[in-house]
């Protein structure tokens, strides 16, 4: 069960907090859209991405070669308003304009196929 203060400590670090921002705008991307959108390396983004995955602040499935992360549908309410308040906060002094535009430039990879399977 993820606990307030495991949440907090995802929030902290810049990388996972703009992630985080970024699927709850977009619903669902795969580590090459975060790279892309936040200008960091894959490795550091997927390494932040399994440790939200670890608390279960995100959940990941597989679509061929790409895996897709997306907010944990099970998050507890009260993790869900800090988010959506945290992304209130961003779109008021613009924060995420940036990673918003690098990732308007990408041609991003397809999100559905006819074999779609969970990634543990």
């Amino acid at each position: 069960m993820l606990t307030p203060q495991q949440f907090l400590k995802s929030l902290v670090d810049e990388t996972r907090f703009r992630c985080l921002m970024l699927l709850l705008i977009e619903g669902e991307m795969c580590v090459c859209e975060l790279s892309q959108a936040v200008d960091a390396i894959q490795p550091k983004i997927s390494r932040n991405l399994a440790l939200l995955r670890q608390h279960n602040v995100v959940t990941s499935r597989r679509n061929g070669q790409w895996i897709f992360y997306a907010l944990h549908p099970e998050l507890p309410q009260w993790a869900k308003e800090m988010l959506h308040a945290s992304h209130r906060g961003c779109q008021e002094q613009s924060l995420l304009e940036q990673d918003i535009k690098r990732l308007a430039t990408m041609d991003r990879p397809p999100k559905f196929s006819s074999a779609l399977s969970a990634v543990a």
